[in-house]
């Protein structure tokens, strides 16, 4: 049996630059992941088959497809037939919420078959797969900070987010990428910084907030509770939303902070977790 972690996706800053001729947009943004996610196992079975369980197992069992199913098939036909496996995948993470959870199962699932084949992370064709099932599925093959341009696929690690205290949080609902990205202004607003992480964060913005609130008011009232919190380094929305995230000084002011809002809005979906 393999273990994977599916580990959720922030971009701590999210610049739109402009709207390509294949109809996609091309970006700038530093990816970071945190240490806590949706959990995947996969073993030798006599025939295929996937379970899901964890919090958010019902959204996905109402979809029928997914993406962990979709990225076994992409990985079967890049490496050849290989025999039939079973998938647990724990979903903890909420869905269409702009942390990558589709994305980062799907990539957690590439990782487990290429662990079990011997085939390196690095590999021509285990890339290829990762960039066919989605923009974020490479930075999440990787799951390590980088700068993402392109897409979101060409990747350039950077070092010095280890360790940051951040706190995720989801008011419950779910937003479409596609009506976000449909809603962006076309406005290039420039490029994404260069130097320390952390100060590319903080210099940075995320060009599809604006889109998102419109859409979903309640990411106003998570980013202000948020920024109300003590020792915050930087409050900003993930992706196309709805999760946002604060980054702290400490562990201890994130914790405080987690439990003031567990109080306060026990109908959000909350992680204290940490950069890695």
């Amino acid at each position: 049996m393999i273990h994977e972690v599916a580990r959720a996706k922030l971009n701590l800053a999210l610049h739109v630059r402009h709207r390509r001729s294949d109809g996609y947009h091309e970006l700038e943004t530093l990816f970071a992941f945190v240490r806590d996610g949706d959990g995947l196992t996969v073993e030798s079975a006599e025939a295929d088959r996937i379970g899901i369980t964890g919090p958010f197992a019902a959204t996905l069992q109402a979809e029928g497809d997914n993406l962990v199913t979709r990225a076994r098939d992409v990985y079967r036909a890049a490496f050849g037939t290989f025999g039939p496996c079973a998938i647990l995948l724990d979903k903890r993470l909420p869905v269409a919420s702009g942390i990558g959870g589709g994305s980062a199962d799907a990539a957690a699932t590439l990782r487990a078959l290429a662990r079990r084949d011997n085939v390196s992370l690095d590999h021509p064709q285990l890339k290829a797969s990762a960039q066919a099932l989605g923009s974020d599925v490479p930075a999440c093959l990787l799951s390590r900070s980088a700068i993402g341009s392109g897409r979101g696929e060409t990747l350039a690690p950077i070092e010095g987010l280890a360790g940051v205290p951040a706190l995720l949080v989801n008011p419950g609902v779910e937003v479409s990428t596609a009506t976000v990205f449909g809603r962006w202004d076309g406005e290039d607003r420039g490029p994404i910084g260069t130097g320390d992480p952390l100060g590319i964060a903080l210099a940075g913005r995320n060009d599809l907030e604006a889109p998102a609130r419109s859409l979903a008011p309640a990411i106003d009232r998570v980013l202000a509770v948020l920024a109300e919190q003590a020792g915050t380094r930087l409050v900003r929305m993930s992706g196309s939303g709805a999760t946002c995230f604060a980054l702290f000084e400490d562990a201890a002011a994130c914790t405080t902070a987690a439990a003031a809002i567990r109080q306060a809005h026990a109908d959000w979906w909350c992680l204290e977790t940490a950069l890695v």
